[in-house]
């Protein structure tokens, strides 16, 4: 074996005793998943709307521009429910470059594992205590879950995730909604497979515990275009893809049946712009048909404060350091189209 212990980290329970959350963010991140659990089961048709960076890189900006969102949510309260993009890890296809607030704290430093797990949960904790809400990470790593579970208030597994066992059984165990993403071939019933065995409960290793769960009966699809045997991007957000899922769905017997559209990743062939676009057409297939309406409980928009993306010794504030973003301003215009659209459907 090759590995270098570098030194033990802290447990969960020691990292939330430096950073405690009292009763009162609590309180805020309890309501805000109420809110979010109506959507999902349906007792509330207001849109969700997961938006923010690629990856999270630098506190101030996030900070800045989940404040920013804030003054937007109560523009469009009545139509739309924003969960923030706090992403701190960041899955790499080739296992190169930029991997996350976790794993480099600042981007233009060593990797330093210990001072990313502090890093994250301080920026959670802040998102919370300064906007009120409570944000979407993704599990790119399960066993890391209890560092911020008090703190999310929704989970994402990611396409290079979505097959493997311990991404499925831990999602089983979450009190919060659980996206389980297509995977990069584009298989649905990978997708539908880890959708049916998170809403199941299991017993199983986690943490160096044998733990049991009851099931997740929040766990959902989302879908982010594939790429096909020949490279090329293929989307898979159209009114046909949405009726194959529908019907998917139906068959399958699952509680609360439910997806997010991710407008960027393989459905826009990562070109950013196209994400306007792409989330005015699924809101327009909403209302064509009512299957698809109840179906489409929201969108996936990869935002930040400057379009595109950049080198990380660019510096440029609030500009991606991985995938391109829209930019605030195109951002907020956005965001009160969308809201009109979903009025105009009710």
């Amino acid at each position: 074996m090759n590995m270098v212990f570098k030194r033990k980290l802290p447990i969960p329970m020691d990292v939330k005793a430096m950073y405690p959350l009292d009763e009162k963010l609590a309180k805020i991140k309890e309501e805000n998943d109420k809110e979010i659990k109506k959507i999902f089961t349906g007792e509330d048709d207001r849109l969700i709307l997961i938006i923010g960076p690629c990856s999270a890189d630098r506190e101030d900006a996030v900070i800045d521009y989940i404040k920013r969102l804030r003054i937007i949510q109560e523009k469009v309260k009545d139509q739309i429910l924003i969960i923030p993009r706090v992403y701190t890890n960041k899955p790499r296809t080739t296992g190169a470059g930029y991997k996350g607030m976790l794993h480099q704290p600042d981007p233009n430093a060593e990797p330093d594992m210990l001072k990313g797990l502090l890093a994250i949960r301080r920026l959670h904790m802040k998102v919370l205590e300064e906007t009120g809400f409570s944000g979407a990470d993704e599990m790119l790593y399960p066993e890391n879950y209890r560092y911020l579970n008090d703190l999310l208030s929704y989970v994402a597994v990611g396409a290079r995730s979505v097959e493997n066992q311990q991404h499925r059984l831990t999602a089983s165990g979450l009190d919060v909604p659980v996206g389980m993403k297509n995977p990069t071939s584009g298989d649905i019933s990978v997708m539908m497979n880890s959708i049916n065995a998170a809403q199941h409960g299991h017993t199983f290793i986690y943490r160096g515990w044998e733990v049991e769960t009851s099931g997740n009966p929040l766990t959902h699809a989302i879908l982010r275009g594939f790429v096909d045997d020949k490279g090329a991007s293929t989307p898979n957000y159209h009114y046909e893809d949405l009726i194959n899922l529908c019907e998917l769905y139906k068959k399958s017997g699952f509680k609360n049946p439910a997806v997010i559209i991710d407008c960027n990743h393989s459905n826009s062939s990562k070109k950013y712009l196209e994400q306007i676009r792409i989330a005015k057409e699924v809101l327009h297939s909403t209302r064509h048909n009512p299957d698809i309406y109840k179906l489409v409980k929201g969108l996936m928009i990869e935002s930040y404060i400057v379009d595109g993306s950049q080198n990380v010794s660019d510096g440029v504030y609030g500009k991606s350091i991985t995938d391109p973003c829209l930019g605030f301003e195109k951002t907020e215009k956005l965001i009160l189209e969308l809201a009109e659209l979903r009025k105009i459907k009710k």
